[in-house]
């Protein structure tokens, strides 16, 4: 099993920054991709971004790109989404997944999720 808990969620004014953090514990963390995913109110989750094991490819829905950075520590098992310039649309709960296809677009295993909120 693994455990994957996330932080850093907050209430944002539309053009400024946040950072999401995911711990993770209970697997080998450096073997698997991992990405983010948010689900807007009355929406479907949708996926934001991945990064593969080794932290050397990443990727990202069309929405983020340019905006947000997802990047990775394999040593302190975390997961970190750096988000700027955000806007109102950006608003939802965030989600840390551990995916076990990189390219999948598909998470596997969730934490409980981090409000964003972003005001105008």
């Amino acid at each position: 099993q693994v455990q994957l808990v996330e932080s850093g969620g907050g209430l944002v004014q539309a053009g400024g920054s946040l950072r999401l953090s995911c711990a993770a514990s209970g697997r080998t963390f450096s073997i698997y991709a991992m990405g983010w995913f948010r689900q807007a109110p009355g929406k479907e989750r949708d996926f934001v971004a991945a990064i593969s094991a080794s932290g050397r490819n990443t990727y990202y829905a069309d929405s983020v790109k340019g905006r947000f950075t997802i990047s990775r520590d394999n040593a302190k098992s975390t997961v970190t989404l750096q988000m700027n310039s955000l806007n109102v649309e950006d608003t939802a709960v965030y989600y840390c997944s551990l995916m076990t296809v990189y390219e999948s677009r598909r998470g596997d295993y969730w934490g409980q999720g981090t409000q964003v909120t972003v005001s105008s």
